[in-house]
């Protein structure tokens, strides 16, 4: 069988979070891409184009976002996630 979970025929993406490893549906991640042109962003829509790296609602997973995009992320970036987590947990 493929990738990701099966309803009603569908299939549900799943991608792994790179600071704990935990594999989750696609749509309770957080996407963060470097675009080619080395900016850094959070993707709202998993449809922009850059090398993406996902991560859960932890503000622990977060400190792996560096490492995996190997770039430094610029504060306002780490603010903004920080803003969605916590808009995520209530």
């Amino acid at each position: 069988m493929g990738k990701g979970n099966t309803l009603a025929g569908k299939k549900t993406p799943t991608r792994q979070c790179i600071g704990c490893g935990d594999k989750k549906d696609k749509k309770e991640l957080i996407r963060v891409i470097k675009t080619p042109e080395g900016e850094i962003t959070v993707d709202f829509t998993g449809k922009k184009n850059g090398r993406g790296a996902y991560i859960c609602n932890s503000t622990e997973c977060l400190k792996s976002l560096e490492r995996s995009l190997k770039t430094p992320i610029p504060k306002d970036i780490y603010q903004e996630l920080e803003k969605e987590m916590i808009k995520g947990e209530s």
